[in-house]
């Protein structure tokens, strides 16, 4: 008989109560003792108390415990079977990721394109109740996974996602942004957002980043914009005929276009200099951009007070009986 609460659980104290009962009874009995002046007790010696004495406290046992049940009847037990009806008014989100060569740089570990997706990766997995896709974007931009609620797929696909999926190298930020828009702008979901990360300058593309910025208003999409790359020079590999050697090349992002993204959208932009700034971006656009959920809660209560009245009841009853047959006192 499970118990969840109690509708009266002020009056479980009146349970204290037992305490000097208990003791008057103690102290009530022992006054109670008779005494016999005998001249020696050897005749005695060898007599045992029976039954009936040894049992003689289980009277007051019987009307403590039935006493104690009706308190906890009183303070009414009740079981409770309750559930939750959960809204969740979902946000999409479309993250479009440079996958030009330049994303091969290792100012961060162990390079941007890695670590871009390892962040996005647990930004995904944070978000359960949202549908989100992935763009890529170099020279041209295409979409590798649509708007989806199956994060281990588009884990999956995030995975495959490297440099030598298009053969046009450059960077199509207004292609990137536009394709991730597309892929949202009919969306009904209560907030569209698509996360743009670049390493460079728009140099490729038939759409410009301030045409895609457009649609992105007109379609309601916020756009959060992330520039991601040291200041100054980054350690750039090079294939030459004695293996992979290092050059430090000169970091180039439009922070400029990519702000205006941003500030025309409603969003916000972004620089990532290391590892742990990216994450922190993330984890920002995370607070900014929270799912709304409405919680109904629904609480079925039964009274579980009968099965402790009945059997105080049947304890009181059982006390009167014995007290008046078999444990009855002649005055």
């Amino acid at each position: 008989m499970g118990i969840d609460t109690f509708a009266n659980p002020g009056l479980l104290w009146l349970l204290t109560g037992i305490i000097p009962l208990t003791i008057w009874y103690v102290l009530r009995y022992d006054r109670q003792d008779p005494e016999l002046k005998m001249s020696g007790l050897e005749a005695f010696r060898d007599q045992k108390p029976s039954l009936r004495i040894r049992l003689r406290h289980s009277l007051f046992v019987l009307r403590v415990l039935g006493i104690a049940l009706m308190i906890v009847a009183l303070a009414r037990p009740q079981n409770e079977d309750s559930w939750k009806q959960t809204d969740t008014e979902g946000i999409d989100v479309m993250i479009s990721l440079d996958i030009s060569r330049s994303m091969l740089a290792e100012d961060l570990k162990p390079n941007r394109l890695e670590a871009a997706k390892d962040v996005a990766l647990d930004f995904v997995a944070d978000r359960p109740n949202d549908r989100m896709g992935l763009v890529v974007f170099a020279g041209e931009a295409f979409t590798q996974c649509p708007l989806t609620t199956n994060h281990k797929e588009l884990t999956r696909l995030f995975a495959q996602a490297d440099e030598t999926m298009i053969s046009s190298d450059g960077t199509a930020i207004g292609m990137g942004l536009a394709t991730a828009i597309n892929r949202l702008k009919d969306s009904n979901a209560a907030s569209k957002v698509a996360i743009l990360l670049t390493d460079g300058v728009n140099n490729s593309g038939t759409v410009s980043p301030g045409m895609a910025a457009e649609i992105a208003k007109e379609y309601n999409v916020r756009v959060y914009t992330i520039g991601v790359g040291s200041e100054g020079t980054a350690p750039y590999p090079v294939q030459t005929a004695f293996g992979i050697q290092y050059q430090n090349q000169e970091v180039k992002i439009d922070e400029g276009i990519l702000k205006e993204i941003s500030e025309m959208t409603g969003g916000k932009y972004f620089r990532a200099t290391d590892n742990e700034k990216l994450r922190k971006i993330y984890d920002e656009i995370d607070q900014l951009e929270k799912t709304i959920i409405q919680e109904k809660k629904y609480t079925n209560v039964e009274e579980r007070f009968f099965w402790f009245v009945l059997v105080a009841v049947m304890l009181l009853i059982l006390e009167a009986v014995l007290r008046n047959t078999v444990f009855r006192q002649l005055p």
